[in-house]
């Protein structure tokens, strides 16, 4: 899913209320929600020895045209066949992103033959895809040498060790869905926020990191919300959320510059703030609006509005694992808003217990299981064949249910 600003790219911006009202205007999109997106990442392994550090040049060849130029510089990145497009992340993690559809069933049948693609062409290559969210064997490696990752990189060093984690250890199940209309918006982006504690305990499977267990569900969320806190933790419970779209740009105006785009160096001083840039903190270089669409691209809250909103938290999962929550948050988002939130409400704000404890957090459990329960009552909405809504509902209960158990003896 992608979406546009209407501002010409080069055009200075003339001070911080002024981004505000672009970012305003541009991250949010209003219309009825109809179209559907999902990306999917993998940390790359070798078949052999998933402890070995992956190699660049042994990754471009697996990816061959379908590489992007961050990895082979003057690469075409040619779709996979469905077509989604191929990007690696800094650490080597290979992510698919494909198009956006208004038919949950075309979406998963689209993704699934794109990601068995993406998947035999690693498997040519003695790769495999990883099967958690977070690397469970190597430590942190950057292999993609662009001026951007370096940037980020500098930048989150200086911040403790979670930076460098999220960018090269760390990988995600995306799932996109739009923004509604007007008067629907806040109460869209307060569900997909409350229900984010009961996913991430329903689907956390990235304990371990680096051959070590770290005691968190979910170590890849506990790496990402510690990145460049608090810009990449959700956001208050009640005071973002009855106008997303203003206390977003505020958000954008206050976090800070990772990446300067001027000569080969992209390193931004410290402490600048997107807000201060535009205000004129650096004479003589005012950013443009491209400036600011790019410094957009390098937030990483749990659900980042882009015209759309793209539910960021969930870590990923093996296989065809993807489908189930795939299913489940779309399928709930299509129910009505206030049994939504009240699924979610036990656990809503609990972020942290849920990355730490996952279900074996007694509030969080209670929101995934009513959770659950209200997506699987609904989930034949999402048009998907009765075989699968049946097939994914018994896997999600067979979770909650064996968690209660486990919690119960």
């Amino acid at each position: 899913m992608t979406s546009s600003g209407g501002s010409p790219a080069t055009t200075p911006i003339g001070s911080r209320a002024e981004a505000e009202g672009y970012v305003a205007m541009v991250c949010f999109k209003h219309g009825p929600p109809r179209l559907y997106g999902v990306e999917l990442e993998w940390t790359v392994h070798h078949a052999d020895d998933p402890h070995r550090p992956l190699d660049a040049g042994i990754l471009s060849k697996a990816l061959g045209v379908h590489a992007p130029a961050t990895l082979v510089r003057g690469s075409p990145q040619l779709p996979l066949s469905r077509g989604a497009l191929v990007t690696v992340e800094p650490g080597g993690q290979v992510e698919i992103s494909g198009l956006a559809s208004d038919s949950i069933p075309q979406l998963i049948d689209d993704t699934a033959a794109d990601a068995a693609e993406l998947t035999a062409l690693l498997q040519d290559a003695d790769l495999v895809p990883g099967a958690y969210g977070l690397d469970p064997f190597r430590t942190p490696r950057r292999i993609l040498t662009v001026p951007r990752y370096a940037a980020m990189e500098h930048a989150f060093q200086r911040l403790g060790p979670h930076g460098p984690r999220m960018m090269c250890s760390t990988a995600g199940l995306q799932i996109c869905l739009d923004a509604g209309e007007a008067d629907q918006t806040p109460l869209r982006w307060r569900a997909l926020h409350d229900l984010g504690p009961a996913l991430v305990g329903l689907f956390a499977n990235s304990r371990r990191r680096a051959g070590a267990d770290t005691g968190w569900a979910s170590a890849r969320t506990q790496a990402t919300f510690g990145t460049c806190a608090p810009f990449t933790e959700p956001p208050p419970l009640d005071a973002d959320m009855a106008d997303p779209a203003a206390a977003w740009a505020r958000t954008a105006m206050e976090a800070p510059v990772l990446c300067l785009r001027r000569g080969d160096t992209w390193d931004a001083p410290t402490g600048l703030t997107f807000g201060a840039w535009a205000d004129g903190q650096l004479p003589g270089d005012r950013p443009t609006y491209d400036d600011l669409d790019y410094h957009l691209s390098t937030l990483f809250p749990p659900v980042r509005p882009r015209g759309y909103l793209e539910v960021r938290y969930l870590d990923a999962q093996p296989g065809d694992g993807w489908i189930a929550p795939t299913l489940l948050l779309t399928a709930l988002m299509s129910a009505p808003i206030d049994q939504v939130l009240a699924a979610a409400e036990p656990a809503a704000g609990r972020w942290f217990p849920a990355a730490r404890e996952g279900l074996n957090d007694a509030l969080v459990l209670r929101a995934a299981r009513d959770v659950v329960a209200l997506g699987t009552e609904v989930m034949d909405r999402t048009g998907v064949d009765p075989e699968l809504i049946a097939a994914v509902a018994t896997r999600l209960q067979r979770v909650v249910d064996t968690t209660h158990g486990r919690r119960a003896s």
